[in-house]
């Protein structure tokens, strides 16, 4: 097994902290007054002095995810959720890597909470991939790395784009083969604001980069196991569909910095009920059916569409998903699986987050469309994944 020290040099633009980074790191983030006004609520009860004082004793990326990290999502577990469970842990063997690629629903949470239930299991937890457009001050970006995270490049140019994407291709096999190290990505940049979820093919090329001569042994070497992710509630999911009416009428739109930090802190703060993590079956079984002679873009396809199956397959649902689905296509095909009180609790639940929305023009019925559909595309991919396995 390869430490990530010996990895520093080739990977240092990427990587997390090395151990030997941390306590540095640690000091320059007590000094950094962003910082220490983001964590404020956050840390509550304990004091400003106090936070610091449990952040000074971490050594090690260990200490720091156990001592700090794990503590305070517990709390928010406890806050902004009734229940968090996980499930399919036969899928993995304790003392193997994985690439988990899961669908993608909060900017902080997926991998966060996908950590702790790994911690509690006292399994090694993930790195964690990380887009570096979030990134928005130096701070941040300490705080990620000193969390087990890696950076995934996107602000480069298409010149630099080949290059950038091997160099990220032989840090996950790097990190994966060598180092024995699991690697937690979404299936795609962004999240799917419609739950409309689909692996990006640009994503698994990636993957094969470190040996494009053979795409499918290199995937195949990545154990890529699917992990569906269901949140009873999306507390964005008034700001996606917020979203779509702006990009809508201005084809031109683009999210600011603000906008991203209003979407982290919100899905970091806001009420999610239920929470499902549902670990898949590792795909390698399936690819072994797939001719490698077929071509590298076939190659993605397919470990495209064996991907997105596990992951509808393995979704949770509650009762608003399946209201959703039902209003959707003006059916009841789900009318079993929820009540009056459900349905007068979801229109309550529907126009609480639509008043939410705040700007001119409001097109209320397609706002409510939007938000319906991302409550019901989940159902919708899922019977349709059942009906192609049948």
């Amino acid at each position: 097994m390869t430490t990530l020290t010996e990895t520093s040099d080739r990977f240092h633009d990427i990587r997390p902290l090395l151990d030997s980074e941390v306590p540095d790191t640690i000091t320059r983030l007590i000094a950094d007054k962003g910082f220490t006004r983001a964590a404020e609520t956050i840390v509550q009860p304990l004091s400003a002095e106090q936070f610091a004082g449990m952040m000074s004793r971490c050594k090690t990326k260990h200490d720091f995810q156990a001592h700090v990290v794990y503590p305070l999502v517990k709390q928010l577990i406890k806050k902004t959720t009734t229940s968090l469970d996980g499930s399919g842990w036969e899928n993995i063997e304790q003392d193997n890597s994985y690439l988990f690629i899961s669908n993608h629903r909060d900017i902080v949470l997926d991998a966060a909470f996908f950590n702790i239930l790994l911690f509690d299991r006292e399994m090694e937890t993930t790195e964690i991939a990380i887009g570096d457009n979030l990134l928005i001050y130096p701070w941040i970006t300490d705080l990620v790395r000193l969390n087990k995270s890696f950076i995934v490049k996107r602000g480069v140019s298409v010149r630099q784009m080949l290059e950038v994407s091997k160099h990220l291709s032989n840090y996950i096999h790097h990190t994966i083969n060598q180092r024995k190290q699991s690697i937690w990505i979404a299936q795609r940049e962004g999240r799917a604001k419609d739950s409309d979820d689909k692996t990006q093919t640009g994503l698994l090329k990636m993957f094969t980069l470190h040996d494009s001569s053979h795409p499918l042994k290199a995937l195949q070497q990545l154990r890529v196991v699917p992990l569906s992710i269901s949140y009873e509630y999306d507390p964005c999911d008034y700001l996606k569909a917020k979203e779509y009416q702006l990009k809508r009428d201005q084809p031109d739109y683009k999210k600011t910095q603000a906008d991203d930090i209003e979407n982290m802190v919100t899905g970091i703060s806001g009420y999610k009920g239920r929470v499902s993590f549902q670990l898949g079956r590792c795909i390698n079984d399936r690819l072994n059916d797939v001719t490698p002679d077929i071509g590298r873009n076939r190659v993605l396809d397919e470990a495209a569409s064996l991907i997105d199956n596990e992951i509808y397959q393995n979704y949770t649902f509650f009762p608003i998903n399946y209201i959703a689905y039902d209003r959707m296509n003006n059916t009841t095909l789900f009318s079993k699986e929820y009540s009056d009180e459900d349905q007068k609790n979801f229109d309550i639940y529907l126009q609480q987050q639509v008043d939410k929305i705040d700007i001119s023009d409001k097109d209320l019925d397609f706002l409510r469309a939007k938000i319906i559909e991302m409550y019901g595309n989940t159902v919708k991919n899922h019977l349709e994944s059942v009906d192609n396995n049948a």
